[in-house]
């Protein structure tokens, strides 16, 4: 296979100069123009993607950090992200963080040395934005899914705030006056953003505010965070859950079920994200649903754009609407044992 090593040996001229007459980036001699020309011509010489990033100064490859690629969720994002930069003619280098902030800065420092054109990053446990511009320096990042308090950054998030409201809301218009609210251990906006519409909406109904438990973003994490609370819903003092992503209040749905707790007759639950396993189990889970396909697409699309323009991400923070899927595992309050239970007394 000929290399532009070869080439410039033809040429007399060295692999950098070749580049440049290429590119046409950088002013050559027309006479050095027109050996490497030659050259090129005679020895059939097609730029290979080393060349083509020589030439351009780029890489053609995008970092992407998401905090665990075994959550659907997650997953669905990535591969939003990887259609889009394949699209545009860039290759995604993955890196999971764990919800982890050593390992999210290890995982900065690693793909800023790969030297890659851009990041996505969906935070999971953020470094400072002190500690971000230290590790990514002056290298375009978009944020997707999560913002980061303080950071100037290109984001494309979800309208948290308005899930949150419109799970309460569905809630409470089935007739739930007292219900239990799973968020995310660790400092996410996505997760305080969902409970405070939640609350905020609750509070209109002049019902008793929400319990509110902290858990693991994670199925084990959902099971967890409702042990607490498992009695309450037994005995119908609890009658409605939300939880701040599927798999949470998948979790807590499996626990519930093993203590004998049924849903929807006893507990009506509420996700948010509507991953695929939440149109598949039993009752079909009820979730605030996200274009998490959409976010990752536009994030690359709008870091692409800026690296091809050569211009900097315009720093605005795009909010993306969600919408309630109602599905069976809410209904009315009091159609199940507990209620009956608590008649027969």
């Amino acid at each position: 296979m000929v290399s532009i090593a070869d080439v410039a040996s033809l040429a007399g001229v060295s692999p950098t100069t070749v580049s440049h007459a290429l590119s046409g980036k950088r002013k050559v001699s027309p006479a050095v123009q027109a050996r490497v020309r030659a050259a090129v011509e005679e020895l059939g010489y097609t730029p290979g993607r080393s060349a083509q990033s020589l030439a351009s100064g780029r890489t053609r490859i995008l970092g992407l950090l998401v905090p665990d690629i075994g959550n659907t969720y997650f997953a669905e994002l990535a591969q939003g992200v990887e259609q889009s930069a394949t699209a545009g003619g860039y290759n995604v280098l993955l890196c999971t963080t764990g919800f982890d902030h050593e390992r999210e800065r290890h995982a900065l420092e690693m793909i800023r040395s790969r030297a890659v054109d851009g990041v996505v990053y969906a935070a999971g446990s953020p470094p400072s934005t002190s500690e971000l511009a230290q590790l990514l320096g002056d290298l375009p990042l978009v944020l997707v899914d999560e913002e980061i308090p303080g950071a100037d950054a290109t984001a494309f998030v979800s309208d948290n705030f308005e899930g949150g409201r419109l799970a309460a809301e569905h809630l409470a218009g089935l007739g739930h006056r007292n219900a239990l609210v799973l968020e995310a251990n660790g400092d996410l906006m996505s997760s305080t953003e969902r409970v405070r519409g939640f609350t905020k909406a609750w509070a209109t109904i002049g019902a008793p505010a929400p319990c509110i438990a902290g858990g693991g973003f994670t199925h084990e994490g959902g099971r967890a965070a409702i042990e607490p609370f498992i009695e309450r819903f037994a005995k119908g003092e609890l009658t409605a859950l939300f939880a701040v992503n599927d798999l949470m209040a998948l979790g807590a749905m499996d626990r519930l079920r093993a203590a004998g707790v049924e849903t929807p007759g006893e507990v009506s639950i509420v996700g948010f994200d509507d991953i695929k396993p939440a149109r598949y189990v039993n009752p079909r889970l009820t979730t605030i649903r996200q274009d998490v396909g959409g976010l990752g697409g536009s994030a690359v699309n709008a870091l692409i754009a800026a690296l091809d323009r050569d211009a900097p991400l315009d720093g605005r923070h795009h909010v993306y609407p969600v919408e309630l899927i109602e599905r069976e595992s809410t209904a009315a309050p009091g159609t199940g044992a507990a209620h009956q239970r608590k008649e027969a007394r």
